[in-house]
C-alpha cells in the first residue's frame, strides 16, 4: 500500500488547532532529510506561519480582480485606471495557491500515512465550506430568476467542472470553485506524485523545478490550434496543465528540506514578483496568468518558506494576518457572490467615485464577516467531526484552492 511521509490540511498553512498554537505545541514529526538547514535548536521549523499571512494577500488580489471585472463602474477615469493597474492582474492569486498547496502538503507529510487517511482529511477540509456556499449561491441565483442548468450545477457540486471545456460548466454557479476542482485532482494524485518526486536526486531538483516552470510556458503554445474558449480552459482551468504548478510547489519543498534552496531572499523575490505583476498586461494574453507569474511566485513562496524553516522573524506572522489567512479559504468562496450581489444593486449608470469606494469597502467588509462566520460555524466544527478520530494533524497545512 502506498504511504506518504505526511500530509497537510487543505486550509493554507495554518495550525490544525489554534489552541495548540497558543500553547506552543510542536506537532511536527521532527524528521527531515540529511543536509537540511536547521533552526538554532537543531530542527527545521514545523510551522510556516508566514505563508498563512501571505496567502491573505493572494486572496485579496483575487477579490480585487473580480471587483475590477464586475459591472460596477465610476465616472472617475483616473480611478478606473488605478484600479486596472492594481487589480487587473489579480488572478495571479490562483497559481499562487496551487504552488503553495504543493509546497505545504509536501512539507507536512506524515510518516506511514496512507492515501485513504489523507483523502479523508482533505474531504473534511473542503467539503463543508464548498457545499454550504454551493447551496447558498444556487438559492440566490434561483431567487434572482437565473438558476444554473442542472449539468453545470451538478458538476459544480461534485467538483468535476474543471475537466469540462465549456465555460457554462467550469465558471458556472459559484465560479471560483473551479480551482477546488483542480485541487481535488491534485490530492488524488499526491500519493503517487510525492514518492515519484522523492526519487529525483537532490542535485537535480533544480533541473526539475526549471522544467516545470518551462512547462507553464509551453502549455500556451500547445493551445494555439484550439478555439479561444477551449484554449483559455486548457491554459487556465484544465487540471492536467495546472498540476505543473502543484508539482513545482512539491519540488520546492523538497529542495528547502534538503538545504538545496539557493534562490533570492524575500525582498528580492518580492521585487521580482511586483515587476512581473505590473508588466503582466503587456505580455501575450495566453502567457499572462500562469507562465509569466509562476516563476516569480515560486521564488517568493520558497523564500518565505525557507526563512520560516530556519526560524527567522517576519511581519507576516502578525496575529491579524494569521487570522485573515485562516479565513481566506472561506473568503475566497464567498467574495464573488457578494460582489455579484453588490454589482446587481449598483448596475446602471456609472456611479460617482465616493459611491463606488463605499460600495467596494462594504463588499470587502461583508465578505470578511461572512468568511469568519463560515470559518467558525461550518469549516472548523464540521472538519473536526468529519475527521473523526484521525491522528493529530501536522503544524502546517496546505492552502485552499483559489
Amino acid at each position: 500500500m502506498l504511504t506518504l511521509r505526511g500530509y497537510a490540511h487543505l486550509s493554507p498553512v495554518k495550525i490544525e488547532d489554534r489552541r495548540n498554537r497558543r500553547c506552543g505545541v510542536d506537532q511536527a514529526t521532527g524528521t527531515h532529510e540529511p543536509g537540511a538547514r536547521e533552526t538554532q535548536n537543531g530542527r527545521l521549523a514545523a510551522r510556516l506561519d508566514s505563508l498563512t499571512g501571505l496567502r491573505w494577500f493572494a486572496a485579496f488580489a483575487v477579490f480585487g480582480f473580480h471587483l475590477y471585472h464586475s459591472p460596477v463602474r465610476t465616472t472617475d477615469t483616473a480611478f478606473e485606471t488605478g484600479l486596472r493597474i492594481l487589480f487587473g492582474p489579480g488572478s495571479v492569486g490562483v497559481p499562487f495557491f496551487f504552488v503553495l498547496s504543493g509546497l505545504v502538503l509536501t512539507w507536512s507529510a506524515r510518516p506511514g500515512d496512507g492515501p485513504v487517511a489523507f483523502w479523508r482529511r482533505r474531504a473534511a477540509r473542503i467539503v463543508p465550506n464548498h457545499v454550504v456556499t454551493w447551496i447558498a449561491v444556487l438559492v440566490v441565483l434561483a431567487v434572482a430568476g437565473r438558476p444554473p442548468a442542472p449539468g453545470p450545477a451538478l458538476s459544480g457540486l461534485f467538483l468535476t467542472q474543471a475537466w469540462i471545456p465549456i465555460e457554462a460548466y467550469h465558471f458556472g454557479g459559484n465560479a471560483p470553485a473551479w480551482s477546488l476542482s483542480c485541487e481535488v485532482a491534485f490530492y488524488a494524485a499526491f500519493p503517487v506524485l510525492l514518492p515519484l518526486l522523492r526519487r529525483v536526486p537532490g542535485d537535480r531538483l533544480w533541473v526539475l523545478a526549471a522544467a516545470l516552470v518551462g512547462g507553464t510556458w509551453l502549455v500556451p503554445l500547445l493551445s494555439l490550434p484550439m478555439s479561444s474558449v477551449v484554449g483559455l480552459w486548457f491554459v487556465w482551468v484544465f487540471p492536467g496543465t495546472q498540476v505543473l504548478q502543484f508539482a513545482l510547489g512539491t519540488t520546492l519543498a523538497l529542495m528547502i528540506r534538503e538545504g538545496r534552496w539557493r534562490g533570492p531572499g524575500v525582498l528580492v523575490s518580492s521585487a521580482l514578483l511586483l515587476a512581473a505583476y505590473l508588466t503582466q498586461p503587456f505580455v501575450w494574453e495566453q502567457w499572462q496568468r500562469v507562465a509569466w507569474m509562476t516563476g516569480p511566485l515560486a521564488l517568493l513562496i520558497a523564500a518565505v518558506a525557507s526563512a520560516d524553516a530556519v526560524g527567522r522573524p517576519s511581519w507576516l506572522k502578525s496575529p491579524v494576518l494569521i487570522l485573515l489567512g485562516e479565513v481566506s479559504f472561506a473568503f475566497y468562496l464567498v467574495h464573488q457572490p457578494v460582489i455579484r450581489f453588490g454589482a446587481h444593486l449598483l448596475v446602471g449608470e456609472r456611479s460617482p467615485l465616493p459611491t463606488l469606494i463605499m460600495a467596494a469597502v462594504a463588499m470587502l467588509g461583508v465578505s470578511i464577516v461572512l468568511a469568519w462566520l463560515l470559518y467558525r460555524l461550518v469549516e472548523r466544527p464540521l472538519e473536526r467531526r468529519l475527521r473523526g478520530r484521525a491522528r493529530t494533524a501536522p503544524a502546517v497545512s496546505a492552502p485552499p484552492p483559489a
